[in-house]
C-alpha cells in the first residue's frame, strides 16, 4: 500500500479500489475472455478424444512458438507426428527438458519470447511457495484464457458475471494502523466487497460476521485459511448463514483442508468449490461436484513424477505445461506442488484426469501483539528480488523472526523494503528479527513451510 492511499479517506479509498477493478477487468473479460468462455464451456464435456485432440493441438502450437521465438528454446525438438493424440503428446513432452524456477529465474531473459511487442506484455512477479520473488511476463490474452477456465467453473454453479460479492485476498486495502470499522472497501465497478485479511481479531471478526450479514451477495472468493477464521466465529457464536443465501464459495491459493471446508460449509451453508492455479498461468485445475480436481485440458498438461503407486492413484511432484502464456512459455515447469491422480474415471462424467489432492500451501497464522490472526504473508517477498527464499519464525505474538537467504545484490536498501513490508502487514508493535542463512530446512516430507508458528498453529 503506497503512502498516498494510505492517507486517504474511506471514500476515496473506495474509489480507489473502484478504478483498481475497472483497469483489472479489461484484461481479463476481453473478447477474448467471452470467445474462449463459450468454446471451453463446449468442450467440457466433450470425448476424451476430442480434448486430446485439441490439447494436442495448443501443445504443438506453444512447442514451435518456443523453438521459433523463445531463445532457451531454440534447440528445442519439434512436435511428435505420431497420429494418436494421446501418444504425441507423451512423445511430444519427452522431448522437452523440466524447467525447474531456480534455472528459469536466473535466466528470465532467455525464456521471454521475442515477436510480441513490449507493449502488450504485463510484468509482475510472484513470491512462490518458498518466498522467492519471481520475475513474471504475460498476455492480455494468458490473463483472458485463465479467466475463462475461472468462470467455467462458476457458470456450472449458476452465478453471473455481474453478480455481487466478496472478496478475502492478500490485497492490503485497509491500512494496518486502522483500529476501528469498516475493515473491508468498495469496488463498485465489479459489485465487489474486499475485507481485509490484515485485521483479524477475534472482536473485529464479529464487525466481519456483522457485515456479511447485511450483505447481498451470491458469492464469495477466499483463501481458505482466512475464510475459516470467519467460519470459526460464526459457529462459536451461532451465526450460520441461511441455506440459500449464498450460491457457492470459490477457494484458491492455498490448499483447502477438510477441517477448513467441513467449518466454512457449515457455517456458510454453502457448498466450496476449490481451484489450483498459479501465477505463472502455467497450470488450472477446477472443482467437479464430487469435490476433486479436474485438469483444465484446454489450458495446461499436466504430469506427476511419480513418488508413490498404488491401484487407484499415483502421487508426486508435478510438473506443468501451460497452453495460453505465449510470453514466457513453461514447458514441463517443477511447480514445487505435489499432486494425488486418481486412476479411474470421476463419477460426475467429466473427462480427463482428475486429481484427488494437490498440496501447495499449508501454512500457520501469525498472531500479532493485539490478537490478529494474519496468513498468506509470502506477499511480502513479492516485490523482493533480493531474497532468493525465507520463512517466518514466531515464538511468541510480541516477535518474529525472519530467516532468509540473500543473493549477491542483497543490501542495506534491500533490508529496509523487506522491513517496510513486513510493517505493511504486521504494524509497529511487532519486534522483527531479521537473520540471513545459507539455506532453509525443509521438513520431514521434504515440503518447504513458509511460516512457522507455535502461536499461529495451522488447525487452531
Amino acid at each position: 500500500m503506497n503512502h498516498l492511499y494510505e492517507s486517504l479517506p474511506t471514500f476515496a479509498q473506495n474509489m480507489a479500489c473502484t478504478w483498481a477493478g475497472y483497469v483489472r477487468a479489461r484484461d481479463r473479460f476481453s473478447r477474448h475472455f467471452y470467445r474462449m468462455l463459450r468454446e471451453w464451456q463446449q468442450t467440457e464435456m466433450a470425448p476424451i478424444e476430442s480434448l486430446l485432440i485439441y490439447q494436442r493441438n495448443r501443445l504443438d502450437a506453444m512447442v514451435r512458438h518456443a523453438q521459433e521465438t523463445v531463445p532457451r528454446y531454440r534447440e528445442l525438438k519439434g512436435p511428435s507426428k505420431e497420429p494418436d493424440a494421446r501418444r504425441a503428446i507423451q512423445e511430444t513432452l519427452a522431448g522437452i527438458p523440466i524447467l525447474d524456477k531456480a534455472t528459469y529465474r536466473d535466466h528470465f531473459e532467455e525464456f521471454l519470447s521475442t515477436n510480441i511487442p513490449a507493449g502488450r506484455i504485463r510484468r509482475s512477479q510472484t513470491s512462490g511457495t518458498t518466498g522467492t520473488a519471481l520475475p513474471l511476463a504475460y498476455t492480455p490474452e494468458a490473463i483472458a484464457e485463465e479467466y475463462a477456465a475461472v468462470w467455467r467453473m462458476r457458470a456450472r454453479c449458476g452465478i453471473g458475471l455481474r453478480d455481487r460479492h466478496l472478496t478475502f485476498g492478500g490485497q492490503v486495502i485497509v491500512p494496518f494502523s486502522q483500529s476501528g470499522p469498516p475493515f473491508w472497501r468498495e469496488n463498485l465497478y465489479g459489485r465487489q466487497t474486499l475485507f481485509s485479511v490484515h485485521h483479524m481479531t477475534p472482536r473485529n471478526l464479529q464487525l466481519y460476521v456483522d457485515e456479511i450479514f447485511k450483505q447481498k451477495a451470491a458469492y464469495i472468493m477466499s483463501y481458505p485459511s482466512s475464510l475459516h477464521l470467519v467460519a470459526r466465529a460464526m459457529l462459536e457464536t451461532g451465526r450460520t448463514l441461511p441455506a440459500g443465501r449464498l450460491k457457492a464459495i470459490f477457494t484458491s491459493s492455498e490448499s483447502l483442508l477438510a477441517f477448513q471446508r467441513e467449518a466454512i460449509e457449515e457455517a456458510f451453508s454453502t457448498r466450496i468449490w476449490d481451484r489450483y492455479g498459479t501465477s505463472e498461468f502455467a497450470v488450472s485445475m477446477t472443482a467437479c461436484s464430487e469435490g476433486l480436481l479436474h485438469v483444465d485440458m484446454e489450458y495446461c498438461v499436466v504430469e506427476v513424477e511419480v513418488e508413490e503407486e498404488n491401484e487407484d492413484y499415483v502421487r508426486g511432484p508435478l510438473l506443468v505445461t501451460g497452453l495460453s502464456n505465449n510470453a514466457t512459455p513453461f514447458l514441463r515447469y517443477r511447480i514445487g506442488d505435489i499432486g494425488t491422480r486418481l486412476k479411474g474415471q470421476c463419477r460426475c462424467g467429466r473427462p480427463g484426469d482428475v486429481y484427488l489432492d494437490v498440496d501447495g500451501r499449508n501454512e500457520d497464522y501469525v498472531v500479532t501483539p493485539d490478537g490478529r490472526f494474519i496468513g498468506r504473508l509470502d506477499h511480502i517477498f513479492k516485490e523482493q528480488a533480493e531474497i532468493l527464499e525465507a520463512q517466518i519464525l514466531q515464538d511468541s505474538p510480541e516477535s518474529i523472526e525472519i530467516i532468509f537467504v540473500p543473493s549477491a545484490e542483497f543490501n542495506h536498501t534491500s533490508e529496509e523494503a523487506l522491513l517496510r513490508e513486513v510493517r505493511k502487514r504486521m504494524g509497529d508493535q511487532m519486534h522483527i528479527d531479521l537473520k540471513r542463512v545459507h539455506s532453509i530446512p525443509r521438513e520431514r516430507n521434504g515440503k518447504f513451510r513458509a511460516v512457522k508458528s507455535r502461536v499461529g498453529r495451522l488447525a487452531l
